[in-house]
């Protein structure tokens, strides 16, 4: 069963002018593995912008979910990373106890996700 469903969107350029403006900002947002993979592009690279937004998003999203907003959930409390065999997104971390679902698109300049938390099991019975 469902317990929450987040969306987000959020502004790729803006994400990039407040690293600019800010060079921990990405430490802020991103878990010590996120920020491992964030500075493993090329500091002129769109991707490398794209990652950073989109993990914000996904951030912002999940506390939508979990229906809390950010303050209760810390970003560092939500941790996403690729799959290594099919490279699609997946939260590795986070406080639910039931399991996660992430999904993230983006445009040239936009970055949308959408989360989903489904109730733990054992209430499912």
């Amino acid at each position: 069963m469902i317990y929450g469903i987040g969306i987000d969107l959020a502004e790729i350029e803006r994400i990039k002018m407040a690293q600019e403006k800010n060079s921990q900002f990405a430490a802020k947002i991103l878990t010590d593995d996120e920020l491992h993979v964030f500075q493993s592009f090329p500091e002129d690279s769109h991707r490398r912008y794209e990652f950073l937004a989109g993990r914000f998003s996904v951030k912002e999203a999940y506390s939508k979910a979990f229906g809390s907003g950010i303050g209760k959930v810390s970003l560092h409390d939500v941790e996403v990373l690729n799959d290594p065999d099919t490279g699609r997104p997946m939260i590795t971390h986070h406080p639910y106890q039931g399991r996660a679902f992430v999904s993230i698109s983006h445009t040239s300049t936009l970055v949308m996700t959408e989360v989903i938390l489904e109730t733990p099991q054992e209430v499912n019975e």
